[in-house]
């Protein structure tokens, strides 16, 4: 009984050892098929992916792989390496350790070497890096019937042309900086040699010789100037350089106000600048600042304070018709990340006169006459009799007095003599932007005479007199024709009782 019981186990152990053989046959049967799950082939690069190489340079990737080998394979271990997409078959063999069937071409052989003969290594090592070797790598391992292409990951090798110039932090004038030239990749020898050049580093010459690191202080005239980083190689024979543009931000500055004034270009002003304008006329300001990155302009209504308007979000403000209630302090904001800065326009507005008048009246015999004009700057007021000012001097023929406050201005008149028909008395207004004039015609005399009132610009009264003057002279024909007309229809006997 303990015979058939000892029996039966072993009989068991060899079920259990002929299956566990049976799984590992699996790995290659037909000569490419993958491991059980958990177990399957894999491979491991330990380097950034893509593996950065600067033409000339060497660059050396470690890698290690993984394989189920089945228990009765005794075979040596051969590897390769290719290039290429597809299979073995298609790819381009860059490098094995099957020295006896070796078919990489003479380009390529020296150049590229597995690194070690252990069972799970697969280190590549690359010298004299050319732009053509830049591609997809895919690493493949064969034991007797024992084959697998790794291409679940690959070598991705990118091949470049010049260092890199890498920066800690974005460059800010008047901020320490540190930048760093970059070479990609490095030959057993002496280390590479680093200068620099640029017009920012006119003062640090002396300081920065053969250091793969420059530290500076970037000015705002700085801003948009070349840097160059150039690399010697002497055991490879290398020498190359990159050059960038400088990009260094700043707070806004030289800010400047571009004036148009009825869409016409009139002057650029910079701050605490004044400008006078005409009531009606159409303003447009342009505000502008140097700063980098661009600032956000707008405009505020006199001093910028909490309790402000925004007048505009943008660097334009539009006044299509400015009025008297527009003058007064404009204010530019330029922002930006690192800082502002403002600038100042202070508006006046002008004008040409406005005429109220003259209005007349009676009062013992004496004819009293006044008018009224508003403009800015505030406007003066004189009274002319035909073409003879009236003095401001108080006699018994006549008395004129003004008097003005804010832009307002008023004068009086009062006449004693001189008063018949065919009187014109002009009230004038006039300041430095225009003229305006009004006349008062006494009509009749008789007490009180009448008159009439008749505006005019400058140079167009007498014009406007002599009219009137011919209306009155037609209309007083025209009546007396027409009276005489009457009387000679409606009475027919009256020219015989003449005979």
């Amino acid at each position: 009984m303990g015979s058939l019981l000892l029996l039966l186990l072993l009989l068991l152990l060899l079920a259990l050892l002929w299956g566990v053989e049976w799984a590992q046959g699996q790995w290659s049967a037909g000569g490419e098929r993958a491991g059980i799950q958990g177990q399957g082939p894999r491979i491991n690069i330990q380097a950034p992916d893509p593996v950065k190489v600067q033409e000339g340079l060497c660059v050396l990737v470690p890698c290690s792989f993984y394989y189920p080998w089945s228990s009765q394979n005794n075979y040596n271990i051969l590897t390769y390496w290719f290039r290429g997409e597809g299979d073995h078959r298609t790819a381009t063999l860059v490098a094995t350790n099957y020295y006896y069937w070796n078919k990489v071409k003479p380009e390529i052989a020296g150049r590229f070497k597995l690194l070690s003969h252990s069972t799970n290594s697969c280190s590549l090592s690359i010298t004299g890096a050319r732009k053509e070797d830049q591609g997809a790598y895919f690493f493949r391992v064969e034991r007797g019937n024992d084959k697998y292409n790794y291409k679940e990951k690959k070598l991705n090798l990118q091949v470049t042309a010049q260092p890199d110039i890498d920066f800690e932090k974005p460059l800010v004038s008047g901020q320490p900086a540190r930048l760093t030239c970059i070479v990609w990749g490095s030959c057993d020898g002496k280390a590479p040699l680093f200068s620099w050049l640029g017009d920012a580093l006119d003062s640090l010459r002396s300081k920065i010789k053969n250091s793969q690191v420059l530290s500076f202080t970037p000015r705002l005239q700085d801003h948009g100037s070349n840097l160059t980083c150039r690399v010697k190689v002497p055991q490879a024979q290398v020498s190359t350089e990159r050059t960038i543009r400088l990009n260094v931000s700043y707070t806004p500055q030289n800010l400047t106000i571009h004036i148009c004034r009825d869409n016409k270009a009139l002057k650029t002003v910079q701050n605490a600048s004044s400008l006078s304008i005409l009531e009606g006329q159409a303003l447009r300001l342009l505000c502008e600042a140097d700063s980098n990155p661009p600032a956000r302009l707008s405009w505020f209504r006199r001093s910028l304070s909490e309790n402000d308007t925004i007048l505009s979000n943008s660097s334009t403000l539009e006044l299509p018709s400015v009025r008297r209630m527009d003058e007064g302090e404009f204010t530019c904001l330029a922002e930006n990340y690192l800082g502002s800065q403002l600038v100042f326009l202070s508006l006046s507005v002008n004008s040409t006169p406005h005429l109220q008048g003259p209005s007349c009246f009676w009062e013992d015999k004496v004819l009293h006459c006044s008018c009224f004009s508003q403009a800015w700057p505030v406007p003066s007021l004189s009274w002319w009799q035909e073409d003879q000012a009236l003095r401001a001097i108080n006699n018994e023929t006549s008395m004129v007095t003004t008097k003005s406050e804010g832009p307002w201005a008023n004068s009086s008149v009062s006449l004693r003599w001189g008063l018949g028909p065919g009187l014109r008395l002009i009230c004038k207004a006039q300041n430095a932007h225009g003229e305006r004039s009004s006349a008062v015609l006494l009509l009749t005399g008789g007490s009180p005479p009448s008159f009439t009132c008749a505006e005019q610009e400058q140079g167009s009264w007498p014009l406007v007199l002599t009219l009137i003057r011919g209306g009155l002279m037609g209309a007083g024909f025209l009546l007396t024709y027409g009276l005489t007309w009457i009387y000679y229809t409606r009475c027919p006997g009256s020219s015989s009782r003449q005979n």
